[in-house]
């Protein structure tokens, strides 16, 4: 039976990639943050998914070698996945010191206590769309030069290519999914798409009357995070270790995005929603989206759910959450088809 390690396992792409693993035979373990218990730390995503109890959590400080090695010397896993991450774009310019030592410095420290301890393991890293910022061409592939225009994006790409550094210089199986947005009803709130689906939801019930968003033109490529996790499974199942863009291909502006969610519960969201340039970020990403090609010829991979699918399976599940009690995290998820 395969072992799994998961750094950010509490979190969206924790949840699912765990889930998926528990489903194929895997022992998973996952790393919390060293002040919590992990007895009684928060289990969010993985309570939602009802998993909780199937995987085996340990504290350790993610900038600190030695409590890292700890972990992985104690559950000796076969594939180690890093999704932790300070993961917002937005609460990076306010706080680039830690952004640059959660989503960068603590990669290398992870690599390093794998290479130590456990150095058949196979290393995927969470690289992230945010590097290419400014792009240099349209759609983006794995050769599209980076140029980060958040905290966020910079430390990605120091992150990323250490990982590479790795791979090239001490022959680590360790491979980068640079992934484009992917969404699920486990989003945080604070992100935009969880943002506006819960306004919609909250309308639609009479609980709201508006909506204020920063810049409504920006263009996205928006998929599932339940489609996504399987990539990262995949490229761990691969004899040589390699980076792949993973993403659908199709290009979004958040104002269709909004439109389609008001749509869903049949609103026209011109009449609720504002746009407040206070609210734009300080260097703006206006467009991105990724060539997967890579991916479905090596991998296999392609993603299952649509665009417009997916606006209408997180507004449904916004619209249950706010009928229930907000204080229950046990809401019901329908599967995604």
């Amino acid at each position: 039976m395969p072992t799994a390690l998961i750094t950010g396992i509490t979190g969206q792409d924790g949840a699912y990639l765990a889930r998926l693993l528990l489903a194929r035979g895997y022992t998973v373990w996952g790393i919390v943050r060293a002040d919590d218990r992990p007895a009684s730390c928060k289990l969010g995503s993985l309570a939602a998914l009802r998993i909780e109890n199937d995987v085996r959590l340990a504290a350790a400080e993610l900038r600190d070698t030695a409590s890292l090695a700890r972990v992985i010397r104690d559950s000796a896993p076969d594939e180690i996945y890093n999704l932790a991450a300070q993961s917002s774009v937005a609460q990076s310019f306010d706080t680039p010191l830690e952004t640059g030592e959660i989503s960068g410095l603590s990669v290398v420290c992870l690599l390093q206590a794998m290479r130590e301890n456990q150095p058949d393991a196979r290393f995927y890293q969470a690289s992230s769309s945010e590097m290419y910022g400014q792009a240099r061409e349209t759609p983006q592939t794995e050769d599209t030069p980076f140029y980060p225009r958040s905290p966020y994006g910079a430390a990605k790409v120091y992150a990323h290519w250490m990982t590479v550094n790795y791979r090239e210089a001490y022959g680590c199986h360790a491979s980068c999914g640079i992934l484009f947005n992917h969404e699920s009803p486990l989003r945080p709130e604070q992100f935009v798409t969880r943002k506006v689906t819960t306004a919609v939801a909250r309308i639609k019930a009479g609980l709201q009357s508006a909506l204020v968003l920063g810049n409504l033109e920006v263009q996205r490529d928006w998929g599932f995070a339940g489609d996504y996790v399987q990539a990262m499974h995949l490229m761990l199942q691969q004899d040589t270790p390699d980076d792949y863009v993973i993403a659908t291909g199709e290009v979004h502006s958040l104002r269709e995005f909004v439109s389609l969610a008001f749509q869903v519960v049949g609103l026209d969201y011109r009449e609720y929603v504002q746009s407040d340039a206070a609210l734009f970020r300080p260097a703006e990403v206006q467009a991105v989206v990724g060539a997967n090609g890579k991916a479905a010829r090596k991998l296999g991979w392609s993603p299952r759910m649509k665009f417009e699918q997916l606006v209408e399976f997180l507004v449904e599940a916004d619209i249950k959450r706010v009928r229930k009690d907000e204080s229950n995290i046990r809401y019901v998820m329908e599967e995604a088809t």
